[in-house]
């Protein structure tokens, strides 16, 4: 199946347009992580308390930012998490101690900022404890228990606490819920003190920034060894050159990807990371059938300019690079929409990742060979040499794409 059938575009001759549109996108990209947004990144990277909260309706994004924020906490970041249905909402907070005690914390600031309309002298059951369920009924001694009153108190919390927390997922919409899974009478005594809130904290989970400056170099070490790998591998396959515009091709897609992220706002986690990790290797892909038509038309168009021979092979891969781009595209786009919350900054990498290295392994890589050829040409030297790993020359015949 073919798109364009014997396609003859210039497209060394659009090379300036195709430099704008990448330094438009570059210098944006860049002049927001300096300036606006930063580099925004996720709780695996800064560290921070993350804190799992359900509600027993569709929460409102806005309401509970401005909860948030009327409690002091204009810095939480929040995000759904999970199904829609399940209607669960992650909270990131700068707390960023790893003590049991930064744990309570992280979750009494969720409570407090979003009980706004808890009754006077009364306790919010979906957020309370084992251990203050017993309490309470110790006090109270609805079931009048004469021996082993704690043991008995204890189990009967812990029977509430596993009802709402197994049965109604976290959740509690009324105090006659617990109808059949405990005693009535503790029901009775329990409305005394407790009310029913309209959310539950199911988790809370804390990233030291210890942990969080070690994932930031082993991430840009991955990086980093990924490129080298690349480089390597093109140098050996093909020539240096290869690998040098290969390098900067995927620098380019890195940043134009990283500039996306900072533009929008989106915050960059480890998963984001496995992402444009993808991408180097999917845009590498691309470039290598670039380059491989390329040399193998150096060897049947030895009179012909490096231009050209560089435009046709274009060309002549146009349709192949199309179609495999357009159904990766079409399925990373299928994952953003409808793959929820959780695969959200992944999806997003890749959507905009495949569109930039689709692009660039068109305009970018392959357009840095002729740029490199030129230059030596300016300087007096040879012509770029093109050969495969131990090729050997034939008889009478030269390696050398001529330019002349």
């Amino acid at each position: 199946m073919e798109f364009f059938r014997n396609p003859n575009i210039d497209f060394l001759g659009k090379k300036w347009y195709f430099l704008a549109f990448s330094l438009v996108f570059s210098v944006a990209g860049i002049l927001s992580m300096l300036f606006w947004h930063g580099i925004p990144l996720g709780v695996d990277f800064r560290g921070g308390t993350l804190v799992y909260v359900k509600f027993s309706h569709a929460p409102n994004d806005n309401v509970i930012r401005a909860a948030l924020q009327k409690a002091g906490l204009q810095r939480a970041r929040i995000q759904r998490y999970g199904p829609v249905s399940n209607n669960e909402v992650l909270i990131d907070l700068d707390v960023r101690e790893t003590s049991e005690k930064a744990l309570d914390e992280g979750k009494t600031q969720i409570i407090n900022a979003l009980e706004t309309n808890a009754p006077a002298g009364k306790q919010d059951l979906n957020n309370a404890s084992s251990l203050t369920l017993q309490n309470y009924l110790l006090e109270k001694d609805p079931l009048h228990v004469s021996t082993d009153a704690n043991q008995r108190y204890a189990a009967v919390a812990q029977a509430i606490v596993n009802h709402r927390d197994k049965a109604k997922s976290g959740v509690l919409s009324s105090l006659d819920e617990l109808t059949g899974a405990v005693d009535p009478a503790v029901v009775s005594t329990l409305s005394d003190g407790f009310f029913v809130s309209d959310f539950g904290v199911r988790n809370v989970e804390i990233v030291g920034p210890q942990v969080g400056q070690q994932l930031r170099k082993q991430a840009l070490l991955a990086t980093i060894y990924s490129l080298a790998g690349m480089l390597i591998y093109l140098g050996f396959r093909f020539e240096w050159i290869y690998g040098v515009a290969a390098v900067v091709t995927v620098f380019h897609d890195t940043l134009i990807t990283l500039g996306a992220f900072s533009l929008m706002n989106k915050e960059i986690s480890l998963t984001v990371i496995a992402a444009i990790l993808t991408l180097i290797g999917y845009s590498n892909n691309d470039t290598i059938v670039v380059f491989d038509r390329i040399r193998e038309n150096l060897k049947l168009m030895r009179r012909e300019k490096l231009a050209d021979i560089v435009n046709r092979s274009i060309n002549q891969t146009l349709s192949r690079t199309i179609l495999t781009a357009g159904l990766t595209f079409l399925t990373v786009l299928a994952l953003y929409l409808f793959g929820g919350e959780v695969l959200h900054g992944f999806s997003f990498a890749l959507v905009v990742g495949i569109l930039i290295g689709t692009y660039s392994s068109i305009a970018i890589a392959a357009p840095i060979l002729v740029a490199y050829q030129d230059w030596r040409g300016t300087r007096g030297k040879q012509p770029l040499i093109v050969s495969g790993p131990k090729a050997k020359a034939s008889p009478g015949k030269t390696k050398v794409a001529s330019n002349q």
